[in-house]
């Protein structure tokens, strides 16, 4: 799923988005509705390791994320490595956020807004980011 963040792929590497900026922006979005459960914290696991995290150090990751999101005010810090990737690694990255929020079968306001402001910041066309929500919302029904 998101093979450009292995270390085996060297080609523009400096293009990738880190790991760590990937890994708030999730934390972020499962903090949103200010209800950070465990099955979001698997999602976000399981995200990282799809990322080329290796799995020992997807705790330690997840604790310096956790630390990053809770001293950042905006979401800009999270955006600002991810925005310059290509389209389809960005469309699995946003239905990755769209698995955490669908995590507990509901997207409230602030999460819809939330996701909105992303795909802004992401350069995404609201139609396809609209297009993964009903993917994953569909997939949780």
């Amino acid at each position: 799923m998101f093979n450009i963040f292995k270390k085996e792929n060297t080609e523009k590497e400096s293009n990738h988005p880190s790991i760590m900026a990937v890994a708030c922006l999730l934390i972020h979005s499962a903090k949103i509705d200010e209800n950070y459960t465990d099955k979001e914290k698997k999602i976000i696991k399981d995200a990282i390791v799809e990322m080329g995290a290796k799995a020992e150090e997807i705790d330690g990751i997840i604790q310096v994320a956790e630390e990053k999101e809770k001293d950042s005010n905006q979401i800009l810090d999270f955006t600002r490595e991810i925005k310059n990737i290509d389209e389809e690694d960005k469309k699995k990255i946003i239905e990755a956020l769209w698995n955490i929020i669908y995590s507990d079968e509901n997207a409230d306001m602030y999460e819809t807004n939330l996701m909105r402001r992303i795909s802004g910041l992401l350069y995404l066309d609201p139609k396809v980011v609209g297009d993964l929500k009903e993917k994953v919302s569909q997939k949780k029904a």
